[in-house]
């Protein structure tokens, strides 16, 4: 295949990824007024505190919180040691704020953040940082989700999660419906205490172990999601997509589901109306609340990951334009 034959798709994310990585463009959008101000729509910023006020917004609102400190491929056992005291303090912060309390507002972490790559003792140590963060966790009230990234490391965090959670069973998991094995992981956790987010995934994998049409995804996330409604455990919907909450919703009926047995979740600044509306019916809705330094990367890769996210970031531009 030649370059002519690539959809332009495919030329927008392979160009929004090189973005990521320019300095330049980031202070530019740091600094010009108009994207700052919608940078900030998707990310709560780069401190402690701007992340306490975007959580203590969201709970105005009826809307529940989980943070993201964002970093990963930690290769450095000082940076995931930085990491896991940056989510330390963090949680003390929430807990001042009174944001805390029955799990309102929890964390979510990213094992290779917390040192799970760094060589032969790296999953010992992301374990014992997450360990320390979910006792922090605990003793203010709350609850912690463990992100799930690549298929390389999909085993090595449900083995963490499996040690996390013979002392703090509401540890939350992430599956990925666009991998094979989703719908057998389902079917492992889809027992009582057991929360779990689904969400269709986000990283390049192959196809030996990834469907790789958008449908085929689509799919499985419902046959994922059907498992995990008919099931004993917590599920967490996370979609933007107004077909599969609508969806998710009537699963969720048809299996006698109350409305505390389940929640949507969705990043902060996409469909925020849609957030509300549903808030506003008496479901549960969760926001999914990057800050941190790492931010820019973060938000060309979003915009890469779905054109659909691009649409929103460029039509908040062009509205504070």
């Amino acid at each position: 295949m030649d370059a002519a034959d690539l959809a332009p798709s495919v030329w927008m994310k392979q160009g929004l990824l090189v973005l990521s990585r320019n300095h330049q463009l980031r202070d530019v959008l740091e600094k010009a007024p108009v994207s700052r101000s919608v940078v900030r729509r998707f990310v709560a910023g780069d401190s402690t505190e701007q992340a306490v006020e975007v959580a203590r917004e969201l709970d105005g609102t009826g809307r529940w919180a989980t943070i993201d400190f964002l970093g990963e491929d930690t290769v450095d056992p000082a940076q995931a040691t930085y990491t896991r005291d940056a989510y330390v303090t963090l949680l003390s912060a929430l807990s001042e704020a009174g944001l805390t309390e029955g799990g309102g507002v929890e964390v979510s972490l990213k094992l290779s953040a917390l040192g799970q790559a760094l060589g032969a003792d790296g999953e010992q140590i992301a374990l014992e940082n997450a360990r320390a963060i979910c006792q922090v966790a605990a003793n203010v009230g709350t609850t912690v989700t463990l992100d799930m990234e690549d298929h390389t490391t999909t085993d090595s965090t449900l083995g963490i999660l499996r040690e996390l959670r013979q002392d703090w069973p509401w540890v939350g998991a992430v599956l990925q419906s666009y991998l094979y094995r989703t719908e057998q992981d389902c079917r492992d956790l889809a027992h009582e205490g057991s929360r779990v987010r689904l969400c269709k995934g986000t990283y390049k994998e192959p196809e030996s172990v990834a469907y790789q049409d958008k449908s085929e995804v689509d799919k499985s996330y419902v046959r994922c999601l059907k498992i995990l409604m008919a099931g004993d455990g917590y599920p967490m919907v996370a979609s933007h997509d107004p077909r599969l909450v609508e969806i998710a919703g009537v699963l969720a009926a048809s299996n006698g589901r109350a409305a505390d047995s389940f929640e949507y979740q969705m990043l902060l600044g996409i469909r925020p109306d849609e957030q509300r509306r549903l808030a506003a019916q008496g479901e549960q809705v969760r926001v999914y609340v990057p800050y941190g330094d790492e931010w820019y990367g973060y938000l060309m890769r979003r915009m890469a990951e779905r054109p659909s996210n691009l649409r929103f970031f460029l039509r908040a531009l062009a509205t504070k334009g």
